[in-house]
C-alpha cells in the first residue's frame, strides 16, 4: 500500500479570527456588551502568537451567566484562556473533555448574526461566574498560528468587525502588531483603515500599533509583509528546556521553515484532473463559483501540463476520457465545457473517482500528479458508506502507475469532514472546509500555491542523527515559491546538516542546509513547545480518523493526543478549557491581563517534574515576612485536591514535598495539576505533572 502525507504544513489558508463573544442567549441574540478589545500578536517569521483581550460588560437589570464564544478559524491552536471575575484572574485548566458546544438560550433558532460571527470552528468556554448587573468580565484568549505564505508575502487577519452582533460604539479598540524575521522585511503595512499610531521597520524588526477610542468595531485588522526574495534557503529556531519541566527528557524544541530559490528551480509539469460536484445541492451561487474557480484553473496551467474535468452528481460527465496536452485549442474547449456545467441531482463521489482515477494509468511519478476535489454534500449515490468510499479510492489509487496526490474541499456544513480528512490525508493531500461564499477565493489561491512543483516524494536525514519526533511525517511535495515548516525535538545541541532529498524529473534532487540546535533555553521561542505539540497532535489524528473509533489502537491513540493537549496546554478535538485556578490579582487597566504580583515572593517551580510519587514544591522569601503559606493543589477539572502549609521564618528559599496523595490519602491518578501558592496576598502559580 502507497504511503502519503498530508500538507498540514505547507499549505496554510488564510484563518479568520475575530473578537470573542460574552453570550447570553443564543436564541434571543443577547450578549454582553463589548467595551474593550486589545490585540497583542507577536510572529516570528510566519509563526504567529495572538492573544486577544475583551472587556465585557452585563447591561441586564440582573445576573446572568456566560458562555464565552470565539471565533477560532482552521489552522491555529488555542494555548491558553484566562477571565477576570471581582479583580481575581483565573486560568483555564485543560480538561480531558472537549468543549461543550451547546449555546444558553429559549431554545429554536440560533441567532444568525451569531453563527456568522462564530464561523464554523468556534471555541466555547463556560464562564464558571455569575456576572452581575453592571460587572465586567474580561477574558484573554491565546493561540498560535502559521499565517499563509506565497512567494515572500504573507498576511495577518483578525476579524475585528462587530457589527453583526453590537452597532454602538467601544470604548478602545487597540492593536499591537510585532514581527521578528532572520529575512529582511521589504515591505510591511496596515490595510485596514484604523488609526495608526505606530510604525516601524528596521529591516529584521517591525511594529505596527492602533488605537480607536469611541467608535464602532466595523473593521478588521490586516497586515501585509514582504521578505526579501533573494533570501531564500532554511531558517530555524530552536530551545533547549530543563528536562524537570517536561513530560519526557527530550528537552530541545526546533522548528525550521525552508523554500526552494523560485528563480533558479525547475517547475515539474503536471498531470490534473479537477473533480467539480454539481449536484442539487450547489444550485445558485455556488455553482457560478466553481464555474468561475475551474476557469481561473484552466486559465492558469502551464505549458507542459496534461489535464482533465470531471463533473458529478447523480451521472458523472467528464470534458475528456483522458488527460489532455495544455495548449490554445483544448484551453479553450475546456472553458466551453464548463460554461454548460449546472446543478442538479444526487451526489455519486464513488462514480467520479472511477472516472477520474484510471485516467492516472498513463502518468509516473516523474510528473506532479493532481486531483482538485470538491462538494457540498454527502454521499448518496454509488458507494455511500465512508470507509467502503476509503478503501474504494485507495484501491483506485494502488491500480495506477503514479502516486496521486488528492486535494479535498468541503463547502458548507453538509459534508462528510470525516471523509474528506481521510481522503487527503490518506493519498498525499490537504484537506480545507470553506463557508458557502468562499469556493472561489479559497480553490483560486490554493492552486496558485500548487501549480509550480519542484521537488516530488521529499525525504529528510540529519547529519549527525540527533534529531527525533520530527513532523510532518512523511513529509510533503515542495512548491516554487511556497514554503516547508518541519518542527521537532533533540536532546543533545549540536550544529547540524539538515538534508532535503527527493526527485525532479525522475532525477535525484537534494538540498543541504546548516542548523545550529541551541544549547540554552531561549525565552522568546518558548513558543516552539506549542508548534511541536500541534504539529505531532495533527500527525496522529490522521491515524486516528483512518480507524474506527472502537478499534483499541484508535483509543490508543486517543490517549495519547489527549495526553499531549493537558502536557504542552494545546487544545485538541479531544479536550478543551474548563473550571479554573486563580493566578493573580490584577488592575482592570493592565493591557492583556498581565498580573500585579509583589517582588517579594519568588515561585521556583517544582522538582522534579514530572514525577512520581513525590515533588518539591519551592518558594523565595525576598522581604520579612513571617507566617504561613497556603499551597492549593487543583486538578484538571478546577477542583481543590490538596491543600498544604508552610511556616516561613524571612528570607530565604523554603520547599514543601507533596505526597502525591490527595487530601483523603488515596493515591492521585496520573495528569497535570496546578499549585497555587498564597502568601501575604500574593497568589503565585506553577504546573506540575504526576506520571506512573
Amino acid at each position: 500500500m502507497k504511503r502519503f502525507v498530508t500538507t498540514l504544513f505547507l499549505l496554510i489558508s488564510i484563518s479568520v479570527f475575530g473578537n470573542g463573544v460574552g453570550i447570553i442567549d443564543a436564541t434571543n441574540g443577547t450578549y454582553l456588551h463589548l467595551a474593550k478589545s486589545d490585540v497583542e500578536v507577536n510572529v516570528e517569521s510566519q509563526i504567529a502568537i495572538t492573544k486577544a483581550t475583551h472587556w465585557l460588560v452585563n447591561t441586564q437589570s440582573s445576573f446572568v451567566n456566560v458562555k464565552y464564544g470565539f471565533p477560532l478559524g482552521e489552522g491555529a491552536s488555542a494555548i491558553d484562556l484566562r477571565w477576570r471575575a471581582n479583580g481575581q484572574w483565573f486560568q483555564a485548566d485543560v480538561n480531558e473533555q472537549p468543549s461543550d458546544t451547546t449555546l444558553p438560550g429559549s431554545g429554536g433558532t440560533i441567532d444568525q448574526g451569531l453563527v456568522s460571527h462564530l464561523g464554523t470552528t468556534p471555541l466555547y468556554f463556560d464562564i464558571p461566574d455569575t456576572v452581575f448587573s453592571g460587572d465586567t468580565l474580561v477574558v484573554e484568549l491565546s493561540y498560535v498560528e502559521l499565517l499563509p505564505y506565497s512567494f515572500g508575502k504573507v498576511n495577518y487577519l483578525f476579524r475585528n468587525n462587530y457589527t453583526l452582533l453590537q452597532n454602538s460604539n467601544v470604548d478602545r479598540q487597540s492593536f499591537f502588531f510585532t514581527l521578528n524575521s532572520p529575512r529582511s522585511i521589504n515591505v510591511i503595512q496596515l490595510q485596514s483603515g484604523h488609526t495608526l499610531s505606530h510604525l516601524t521597520n528596521n529591516g529584521n524588526l517591525a511594529e505596527i500599533g492602533t488605537r480607536d477610542d469611541e467608535t464602532a468595531a466595523d473593521e478588521d485588522y490586516a497586515i501585509e509583509y514582504e521578505l526579501d526574495q533573494n533570501q531564500l534557503g532554511l531558517f530555524g529556531f530552536s530551545t533547549l528546556i530543563p528536562d524537570t519541566t517536561l513530560p519526557d527528557n527530550l528537552g530541545g524544541f526546533f522548528t525550521f521553515i525552508a523554500e526552494p530559490d523560485p528563480t533558479s528551480t525547475a517547475t515539474i509539469d503536471k498531470v490534473f484532473t479537477l473533480i467539480i460536484d454539481r449536484s442539487g445541492s450547489m444550485t445558485g451561487d455556488k455553482i457560478v463559483q466553481a464555474r468561475n474557480a475551474a476557469t481561473f484553473i484552466v486559465n492558469n496551467l502551464n505549458a507542459g501540463d496534461r489535464f482533465n474535468i470531471v463533473d458529478f452528481a447523480s451521472n458523472v460527465t467528464a470534458f475528456n476520457s483522458e488527460h489532455v496536452d495544455f495548449n490554445a485549442t483544448t484551453q479553450q474547449q475546456a472553458l466551453n465545457y464548463i460554461g454548460q456545467i449546472n446543478a442538479n441531482g444526487g451526489t455519486n463521489i464513488s462514480g467520479a473517482f472511477d472516472v477520474a482515477m484510471p485516467q492516472f494509468g498513463a502518468a509516473n511519478n516523474s510528473t506532479a500528479n493532481i486531483v482538485i476535489f470538491f462538494t457540498d454534500g454527502r454521499a448518496n449515490g454509488g458507494i455511500s458508506n465512508t470507509q467502503a468510499l476509503l478503501a474504494h479510492i485507495q484501491q483506485l489509487q494502488n491500480q495506477t502507475s503514479a502516486e496521486v496526490g488528492i486535494f479535498t474541499f468541503g463547502i458548507g456544513s453538509n459534508v462528510n469532514t470525516q471523509l474528506l480528512t481521510l481522503m487527503a490525508s490518506q493519498n498525499g493531500g490537504l484537506s480545507e472546509f470553506l463557508g458557502n461564499d468562499e469556493l472561489f477565493s479559497r480553490i483560486t489561491e490554493f492552486y496558485l500555491r500548487i501549480r509550480n512543483p519542484v521537488l516530488l516524494n521529499t525525504q529528510i536525514s540529519f547529519n549527525p542523527s540527533v534529531i527525533s519526533e520530527v513532523y510532518p511525517d512523511p513529509l510533503p511535495n515542495l512548491y516554487k515559491g511556497q514554503q516547508m515548516i518541519v518542527s521537532g525535538r533533540y536532546q543533545t545541541a549540536q550544529p547540524v546538516t539538515v538534508t532535503l532529498s527527493g526527485s525532479a524529473f525522475g532525477q535525484p534532487v537534494s538540498y543541504d542546509y546548516n542548523l545550529n540546535l541551541a544549547t540554552t533555553e531561549q525565552t522568546n521561542y518558548s513558543f516552539l513547545t506549542k508548534v511541536w505539540a500541534k504539529s505531532k497532535i495533527e500527525h496522529l489524528l490522521v491515524d486516528y480518523f483512518s480507524l474506527d473509533p472502537n478499534d483499541p489502537q484508535a483509543q490508543i491513540i486517543q490517549d495519547e493526543i489527549i495526553f499531549l493537549s493537558l502536557a504542552y496546554r494545546v487544545i485538541s478535538p479531544f479536550t478543551g478549557f474548563s473550571g479554573g485556578t486563580p493566578v493573580g490579582i490584577e488592575d482592570d487597566e493592565l493591557v492583556g491581563g498581565q498580573a500585579t504580583l509583589s517582588g517579594d515572593f519568588e515561585l521556583l517551580g517544582n522538582y522534579p517534574n514530572p514525577f512520581n510519587p513525590t515533588t518539591q514544591i519551592r518558594l523565595k522569601i525576598n522581604a520579612a515576612y513571617v507566617g504561613p503559606v497556603k499551597i492549593a493543589i487543583y486538578n484538571t477539572l478546577g477542583q481543590l485536591v490538596r491543600t498544604l502549609t508552610l511556616n516561613v521564618n524571612g528570607p530565604g528559599q523554603y520547599e514543601i514535598e507533596w505526597d502525591g496523595r490527595l487530601a483523603n490519602g488515596e493515591i492521585a491518578a496520573s495528569g497535570t495539576y496546578v499549585y497555587v501558592v498564597e502568601a501575604n496576598n500574593t497568589v503565585l502559580a506553577g504546573r506540575m505533572v504526576l506520571i506512573k
